[in-house]
């Protein structure tokens, strides 16, 4: 059997996967595969499924499975499957710490200060405590996003259409998030219903001077819009991993103001990729042994 690491992983994966079968990193082999494994880079699209044959499991290392066509995988009889649990604590993580830089102006202080710039009147700074959060979404990152907001005395409001209760936020209405929040930290899935669900319209809704922090899926926004929305100061701040298009090449939000950027880091801790490395081991061993 053939199993293909079509990203990078942790270095000892593909020993740990050789017990399996034949570990390759050569995209040129992806007819010869049986399995193929990714995280966000590669997309494993009709083009590629076409391209291999004798695929019958597809396993994204993360949360998500957009980058996969889940439905012309399955009209095939592939298997599709991801690993949720791996990749929360480092993505809330991140999440938590673009949300304490934005209003300690973090990145701007220290580009100034290196630029020999002394902006200590010009970068007032604001606290978190006290402040309303507002999880749009209530999965397994957004949880530990609200742990860590609870933690530093925030109030913590969640929206999520598939969940009722909660015991680490007050379940309200998408609107309620929008009206309360004074930061808005998006955790949803990509579909059709979330693509585009921050633009002109429902930022209008939001409290002026909210910031805003995405770290799940950068279509879920419209840039252009955000970045219009920090321009007028509508928004005070926007920090975000991921992008509609990555790189970011040609975005408006490189050139909008108050704007934190990191290239798609959160599930890249050692940690994770070592708590990936097993949940895939795991995965690939279960599906061997059936």
């Amino acid at each position: 059997m053939i199993i293909l690491l079509a990203d990078a992983f942790a270095p000892d994966l593909p020993k740990r996967l050789s017990a399996f079968g034949e570990v390759v990193t050569d995209l040129a082999r992806v007819a010869e595969a049986e399995i193929i494994i990714v995280r966000s880079k590669t997309k494993v699209d009709k083009a590629m499924i076409d391209a291999a044959p004798r695929l019958k499991y597809i396993i994204r290392g993360g949360v998500g499975v957009d980058t996969i066509d889940v439905e012309y995988a399955k009209a095939k009889g592939i298997l599709v499957d991801n690993t949720p649990e791996a990749s929360s604590l480092a993505v809330a993580e991140l999440a938590f710490a673009l949300m304490i830089a934005l209003p300690n102006h973090l990145a701007r202080a220290d580009a100034s200060m290196k630029a020999g710039k002394w902006l200590k009147k010009e970068l007032e700074r604001t606290e978190l405590a006290g402040k309303t959060l507002g999880l749009v979404g209530i999965g397994r990152i957004a949880r530990e996003v609200a742990v860590r907001a609870a933690a530093f005395g925030m109030k913590v409001i969640a929206y999520d259409k598939y969940v009722a209760k909660s015991d680490v936020a007050e379940m309200v209405g998408l609107g309620d998030v929008y009206a309360r929040a004074d930061y808005i930290s998006l955790h949803t899935p990509l579909t059709d219903e979330t693509r585009g669900m921050i633009n002109a319209t429902t930022i209008a809704k939001m409290k002026d001077g909210a910031r805003l922090v995405n770290t799940c899926r950068g279509q879920v926004i419209v840039e252009e819009d955000v970045a219009a929305a920090l321009a007028s100061g509508k928004l005070a701040g926007y920090a975000t991993d991921v992008y509609c298009k990555e790189p970011p090449e040609g975005s408006p939000l490189l050139a909008a103001p108050n704007v934190i950027m990191t290239p798609h880091l959160g599930a890249s801790t050692e940690e994770n990729l070592r708590r990936l490395g097993d949940s895939i081991e795991s995965r690939v061993g279960k599906y061997v042994s059936k």
